[in-house]
């Protein structure tokens, strides 16, 4: 009797097989011929050569649907099963400006005018500032357009960074280890991550380097290629970080920095980093200026209020 095993890398065979291994006993139903096992993260198959081939072929497109849209059910299940090509079954989820698919299937596209001008910006230009108010959007798209660059191999790696900047705290005194301290600053960029990639498909990425979350401290002295880079929360730079930075890019790298001039944590007198470089590098060709504001604020509805009533005050001031 013949026999193949196909192993899942990368993919939690939990969510693969279903609860209770259902999408494993669909695939049964429709290959009653073959007898299929499941165990731990191997599909092993046995019987006719000829079944084993399309078995191979058809769970080889379920595997390439569960990557891209991070969900697979009983629906997709028998449209792959039953379709002639992979183009039949995924037409109806590519339409619309879907940036990527992320956990639990759930679509993460560009809500407003101006976030979608920002998609634009970023695959124009290699370098792009990002700037507008809180939740506008600016590093959740960004993330989405990462992890984007990284699922289509445009890019190699993913790194995030933000300027670990004390606003009214000081480090020495938090409890933990340097990683402890540090990493309640990086939390708004773990949070998008859990959004678009599955918990562990991103914990391998961070373990084996391939998505890395840092302080900006520690982009000192790298040469930062075949990569998609964040900076967020630029306005907390000063003039030789936001320097050092934008002199870390190598090849074929993206650059995007987010920032919101109207938050900046930085000591009296100090000139932040990201405002200076928007004078000096406006008329730049290759690099792209958005300003989102809060029209595109798309938390919750009280946010675009708050920041209404503050744009009153500072602007008396």
């Amino acid at each position: 009797m013949n026999e193949i095993i196909i192993e899942l890398e990368e993919i939690s065979p939990k969510e693969f097989f279903g609860a209770q291994n259902t999408n494993i006993e669909l695939l049964k139903k429709y290959f009653p011929k073959l007898k299929i096992v499941a165990r731990g993260n191997k599909v092993k198959a046995f019987g006719d050569e000829e079944l084993l081939e399309e078995f191979d072929h058809r769970i080889n497109m379920l595997l390439k649907h569960f990557a891209k849209y991070n969900k697979i059910d009983e629906n997709t299940i028998e449209r792959v099963l039953t379709s002639q090509s992979s183009d039949d079954y995924n037409t109806s989820e590519q339409s619309g400006e879907v940036i990527v698919h992320g956990v639990g299937g759930k679509l993460i596209r560009a809500q407003t005018a101006n976030q979608r001008k920002l998609v634009e910006n970023v695959r124009k230009n290699d370098m792009v500032f990002a700037i507008g108010p809180a939740g506008t959007g600016k590093t959740y798209t960004g993330v989405a357009l990462a992890v984007q660059a990284l699922k289509n191999k445009e890019v190699k790696r993913i790194i995030l960074t933000r300027p670990a900047v004390e606003a009214g705290e000081n480090l020495g005194f938090l409890p933990g280890d340097l990683k402890e301290k540090l990493d309640p600053y990086m939390q708004p960029l773990y949070d998008a991550l859990r959004d678009m990639i599955p918990a562990e498909k991103l914990a391998h990425y961070i373990e084996n380097g391939t998505i890395q979350i840092a302080p900006l401290a520690f982009m000192r002295g790298r040469t930062l290629d075949n990569a998609f880079v964040i900076l967020d929360e630029g306005q907390n730079t000063t003039h030789a970080q936001m320097k050092m930075f934008l002199t870390r890019m190598g090849k074929n790298a993206k650059f995007l920095l987010t920032g919101d001039p109207g938050q900046i944590d930085l000591p009296r007198r100090t000139i932040s980093g990201l405002k200076e470089a928007l004078l000096i590098l406006k008329n730049v060709e290759g690099v792209g200026i958005i300003f989102l504001d809060d029209k595109d604020v798309i938390r919750h509805r009280l946010v675009k209020k708050v920041i209404e009533a503050y744009k009153s005050i500072e602007n008396r001031e």
